[in-house]
């Protein structure tokens, strides 16, 4: 592992708080793990923290030259610590690096805050048998923590909702200075002005989107949900999926129809599916009353209440879970699905209740501030009383909220005003128009050419494919891999590799029978 920072600036203290640095002269293994375990986790929140192995102090001061340990102890002190990693807990790895200084060779162990801290170590590392305990730094020492300083650091599981981690897999250039720029822009903040005489990660710190100590700034998750083109990147699976069935799931569920996901950064998903929602699926009915001259408008669902639900959904998903939001739409209700389910600080009677749902702690306490900068949600614990208000107003019935004991997913259904029963005809057939309108700007020519030789061949083989239309086995491999995967999908491999072949997917009859009309 190569330093984050120059051992120099280390040795001397230059560039690191001297609060974040020990010093040992010879390889403790007890000790040391005690104060490794206390650096991880953190309770003051410095940031993360150095011990150099090998290097006498004096007044807080490195001794030079320094110390060192023996060339032959070095290998077996870093086979060891694999060991005594695996007895400190929730899972924690330390990072070792050997480092020539003076003519001699020292440690350096850094131990940055951990992200499922607290922490706990064996009492002794070295011993077969022994009891796990909590540390912490008090100012230059490593000490046990016992009675209100145990309570407070067992809290710290609760501090830091996962979209405030720090991510090491989020570099700069994954996040858009546009993006950023247009958020700073829309919210009126100051730090658009001049926005372009400021390098990124300046704003980005100044935006508080960046953790840790200054010579390894983590970028943080809530920072790729809001500002990355691609957050499925590193939130895979961060995407809406929207199906229609015309005639009811259970009723007639092969009749249905499958809308191109929706990706990207949370407020362009937000904006994408509300406007295909508002578009395809809300529907107005005018009436005009004998008693009197004004007419009554109602809704089949009331945009506020799909407003809510959509923004609760990727709100509160799980971005590490890897499931899309699903959003299902039956001639009866609309079924918003998300994971994970609610907290269980959430009681099973107000879940049921479907009225305030009310976390002692969120799944993503920032993202929520961000949407509420947006005026993409009001607050906390608002939506579902609004989307129940909304629904009353409309004359419809109300949602209803179900999750499993295990609160693996929340699934919200809203319920169809009474007089608006199926979906439009016309709706589903303006979908499909776009549906294929998208098909058609995304395929092209020799796609279209293989695409019709499968249509009408049903279950051909890659070699057949070849020999028909004259081309190369890498150019065939690299057509059929866009015509099966997004945003296509319209073939599929389907049987055995001896027997089996290419057929059309459901989407691709579709589309085969909208070339013949």
């Amino acid at each position: 592992m190569a330093l984050p920072i120059n051992i120099e600036d280390l040795l001397s203290k230059r560039k690191v708080e001297s609060n974040r640095i020990e010093f040992k002269a010879g390889w403790n293994p007890d000790k040391i793990y005690h104060t490794i375990c206390a650096f991880a986790t953190d309770l003051e929140n410095i940031g993360g923290r150095y011990i150099l192995v090998g290097v006498e102090e004096e007044n807080g001061i490195a001794k030079r030259p320094v110390k060192g340990l023996p060339e032959n102890e070095i290998d077996r002190i870093m086979k060891e610590m694999v060991g005594y990693d695996a007895k400190i807990s929730p899972s924690y790895l330390t990072k070792v690096s050997p480092e020539e200084v003076d003519g001699k060779t020292i440690l350096v162990i850094w131990a940055p805050a951990g992200i499922n801290r607290p922490y706990s170590v064996m009492e002794s590392v070295v011993a077969k048998k022994s009891v796990p305990k909590f540390y912490v730094r008090s100012k230059s020492s490593t000490i046990e923590a016992k009675g209100e300083i145990l309570d407070e650091v067992r809290e710290l599981a609760n501090r830091v909702p996962f979209d405030e981690q720090g991510n090491e897999a989020i570099k700069i250039d994954d996040i858009s200075g546009v993006l950023v720029y247009e958020h700073l822009k829309t919210v009126k903040s100051k730090l658009a002005e001049n926005f372009t005489a400021k390098p990124l990660t300046d704003v980005l710190d100044e935006m508080d989107l960046l953790t840790g100590p200054s010579e390894n700034r983590l970028i943080k998750n809530c920072a790729a949900m809001m500002f990355c083109e691609h957050p499925e990147k590193f939130f895979p699976v961060t995407q809406v999926d929207i199906v229609l069935f015309p005639n009811g799931s259970i009723e007639d569920p092969d009749v249905m129809i499958e809308v191109p996901k929706i990706t990207g950064p949370v407020p362009k998903m937000i904006k994408e599916t509300l406007s295909y929602l508002r578009t395809n699926v809300i529907k107005q009915k005018i009436t005009k009353p004998t008693d009197r001259e004004k007419s009554d408008k109602i809704f089949n669902y009331p945009y506020q209440a799909f407003e809510e639900a959509v923004v609760n959904a990727l709100y509160h998903r799980d971005y590490q879970q890897r499931e899309p939001v699903e959003i299902t739409v039956e001639p009866t209700h609309i079924d918003i699905l998300s994971y994970a389910g609610p907290d269980r600080s959430i009681s099973a009677e107000a879940i049921k209740a479907a009225r305030k749902l009310k976390a002692r702690r969120y799944r993503n306490r920032r993202l929520g501030d961000f949407l509420k900068e947006l005026d993409l949600t009001e607050g906390r614990a608002t939506g579902i009383p609004t989307i129940q208000k909304a629904l009353k107003d409309n004359g419809s019935a109300s949602a209803v909220i179900e999750t499993d004991d295990d609160r693996t997913y929340f699934l919200m259904t809203i319920p169809c005003k009474e007089g608006f029963k199926g979906i439009d005809n016309s709706i589903s057939k303006n979908i499909n128009e776009a549906i294929n309108e998208a098909i058609n700007e995304a395929i092209n020519e020799k796609e279209l050419s293989l695409f019709i030789l499968i249509a009408r061949s049903s279950n051909i083989k890659r070699k057949e494919l070849m020999g028909t239309l004259a081309i190369s086995r890498s150019t065939i491999e690299r057509l059929l891999k866009s015509l099966s995967s997004d945003p296509l999908n319209l073939i599929a491999y389907q049987g055995s590799k001896k027997t089996g072949g290419y057929v059309l997917t459901e989407k691709g009859i579709a589309y085969y029978h909208s070339l013949n009309q």
